[in-house]
């Protein structure tokens, strides 16, 4: 039997080459990560008041309660239990209905024991409180 010039000898199986698959699908990874846009919940705006003016109290008017870093309770620069912040709050402000409550928490302090003592503050019926924080500077840096 005779072969013609353009009768195959071999038969050549289709395939699809797959050693750079990986490569492609890393690519595709990268290519949708870099043009996929995360759309981020944006919270409520919130603008606090600013104070045009201010009242200077008398040092025996004010009660400042303090809370550092590893969540002590301080009542004017006196170490207190937690437990006694509302019964010392209590007592001071039947002897001094006006009293202000000067609230500083360090922006470290645990968030519970923040909490817990803003509590302590409300059972105590403590109505005229104030928080303090430190302003920025003008080119946004925080002061410290």
């Amino acid at each position: 039997m005779r072969r013609t010039p353009f009768e195959r000898r071999h038969r050549v199986a289709a395939r699809i080459p797959s050693v750079s698959m990986g490569d492609i699908a890393f690519l595709l990874l990268i290519f949708f990560m870099a043009t996929t846009i995360f759309k981020t919940e944006e919270g409520i705006e919130v603008r606090l008041p600013r104070a045009e003016t201010g009242q200077k109290q008398k040092k025996d008017d004010v009660l400042h309660v303090w809370i550092d870093r590893s969540g002590r309770v301080w009542l004017n620069d006196r170490f207190v239990a937690a437990e006694q912040l509302r019964r010392i709050v209590t007592r001071r402000i039947e002897a001094r209905p006006d009293l202000v409550v000067a609230f500083n928490a360090d922006e470290r302090a645990p968030y519970r024991v923040v909490a817990s003592a803003l509590e302590e503050l409300k059972e105590a019926n403590a109505t005229h409180v104030s928080f303090t924080s430190e302003p920025r500077r003008q080119d946004g840096a925080n002061p410290r």
